[in-house]
């Protein structure tokens, strides 16, 4: 069974939840990592709970979801191990796993309405990363990581 972590700020809570419900019915097995409510927080504690499940492979992929989504993407990028995708389209959320083999994906609660959320979390779910030249590219952000980059 595939796990997913999942995580918003206040301004996310409507659609966390929202997620949740669906991917609850379509049998996937979600950690609710929080906010609990619309009282105002800070989404780097979630973004950084998600994506640390994530690396430490406690969890097959991640959700985050705040204002722009755009807070949640630096934040999960900055752990080792994780390649977090701010997306707001159902083709992006499909090329993010094909190309990028993205791990964490990123949401607007601001710019992307509950129902097209779900349609891009369904394409990303469903996605699978396409291997060949992506491999190389992905093998190079990975030595980005861990400072261990030369152009070749």
């Amino acid at each position: 069974m595939v796990k997913i972590a999942i995580g918003c700020d206040h301004k996310g809570y409507e659609a966390k939840n929202a997620v949740i419900e669906h991917l609850q019915k379509e049998n996937f097995l979600v950690s609710d990592e929080g906010t609990y409510s619309e009282e105002s927080c800070d989404y780097p504690d979630y973004g950084y709970k998600v994506a640390s499940k994530v690396a430490k492979k406690e969890a097959d992929f991640g959700i985050l979801i705040c204002y722009t989504g755009i807070g949640m993407s630096i934040v999960a990028n900055k752990v080792k191990g994780v390649r977090a995708s701010l997306v707001g389209s159902v083709e992006d959320a499909i090329l993010t796993r094909e190309h990028n083999n993205s791990n964490v994906l990123c949401l607007s609660a601001k710019n992307t309405p509950i129902e097209l959320i779900i349609k891009i979390v369904d394409a990303y779910l469903t996605a699978n990363f396409a291997g060949g030249r992506h491999q190389t590219r992905v093998d190079k952000i990975i030595r980005v990581e861990n400072n261990d980059y030369e152009e070749r």
